[in-house]
């Protein structure tokens, strides 16, 4: 069966576009036909400055969303990625890989480093090798599929590299994966923003749908979104890219096509009434079920423990064997130190 690995950042609330580009296809798809591990990828969320309560806390809400969004622990494994040690592990080897030239051309890298700057803080290392820790994340299982939103793609070539290299330099140890991005709605867009990402740790909320805002909440973004110029409704993502977001958005939400929805309206208005209408009944289910896990903590925290317990016993051999293949002497067995004593 395929390995599948993904895994979302505990760095804010969970968007429309964290549901729509990856998580609904996890549940959907993805946990039915392989052996998938998704991950909250809490270790990736320290690469900034941050507020230890509010990692803590958004963690434990994502793995609720997750489970609210449709992951059946009796089909895949969720867990949390600092509970299992192999991907620290793991980490540092591949940082023996990794080039410095490699890290400093990851777009996210460039971006993130910009912005911190800008906001008068300084860049810490591990926002410029988090790509590696990445890698981490992916190799340690044997992954052969990471579905991905596609501005993560760059990340998933990465580990691709580093499995390539790894492997002649020390012997045929790791998997390399390949990315799959979704056909509908691989990046939401920010709906004030139409050429920027609806990303969670971006605090603009007003272009930002979050899985756990109330209908009216959702309904008033949804049509206050940014369109553009003109009045006839077309899908163009170049020219038109506040209404090709609203019409993709749309799409996902409905099994549509975003090219043959555009046909149906004459208007902005009505397109946006429709598509903030379909968002709401989108989110409906999940954040009832969200409601119910939320009033049984015990559940998931049982979860992501037996989760860990099941990722760190798939991760452990690889892990192990890249420590043996880079050269690095096994540990002594306990029997033998209890016999030298």
């Amino acid at each position: 069966m395929t390995r599948v690995f993904s895994g979302v950042k505990p760095t804010g609330h969970l968007t429309l576009g964290n549901y729509l580009g990856a998580m609904r296809q996890w549940a959907g798809v993805d946990q039915h036909r392989a052996d998938a591990l998704f991950c909250i990828v809490d270790l990736h969320a320290l690469t900034v400055a941050h507020d230890p309560a509010r990692v803590r806390r958004l963690s434990r809400q994502s793995a609720s969303l997750l489970l609210a969004a449709g992951l059946d622990p009796e089909l895949c494994t969720v867990f949390v990625q600092s509970h299992v040690d192999e991907h620290a592990r793991l980490s540092y080897l591949l940082e023996c890989v990794a080039t410095d030239g490699e890290m400093r051309r990851m777009i996210q890298y460039k971006e993130k480093a910009v912005r911190e700057r800008e906001r008068g803080g300084s860049v810490r290392l591990s926002l410029l090798t988090y790509p590696v820790l990445m890698a981490a994340d992916i190799l340690a299982y044997g992954t052969e599929e990471v579905p991905v939103g596609d501005d993560q793609a760059q990340h998933v070539e990465l580990a691709r590299d580093l499995a390539v290299r790894f492997n002649q330099r020390y012997g045929h140890t790791f998997v390399v994966p390949r990315a799959t991005l979704p056909t509908v709605a691989a990046r939401v867009m920010n709906l004030q923003e139409p050429t920027s990402k609806m990303g969670k740790s971006d605090d603009t909320g007003p272009g930002i749908v979050y899985l756990l805002d109330e209908p009216e909440v959702v309904r008033k973004k949804v049509m206050r979104a940014v369109t553009d110029s003109g009045r006839d409704v077309v899908y163009d993502r170049q020219e038109r890219p506040g209404l090709a977001n609203l019409l993709e958005i749309l799409a996902a939400c409905t099994g549509g096509n975003p090219a043959a929805l555009s046909g149906v309206y004459e208007s902005y208005g009505s397109l946006k009434k429709d598509t903030a209408e379909a968002v709401v009944e989108v989110l409906r289910p999940l954040q009832k079920k969200h409601k119910e896990l939320c009033a049984d903590p015990g559940y998931v925290e049982g979860v992501l423990r037996e989760g860990a317990e099941r990722a760190r016993e798939m991760a452990r051999p690889t892990v192990d064997a890249a420590y043996r293949a880079i050269g690095l002497l096994p540990p002594v067995p306990e029997t033998v130190v209890s016999a030298v004593r």
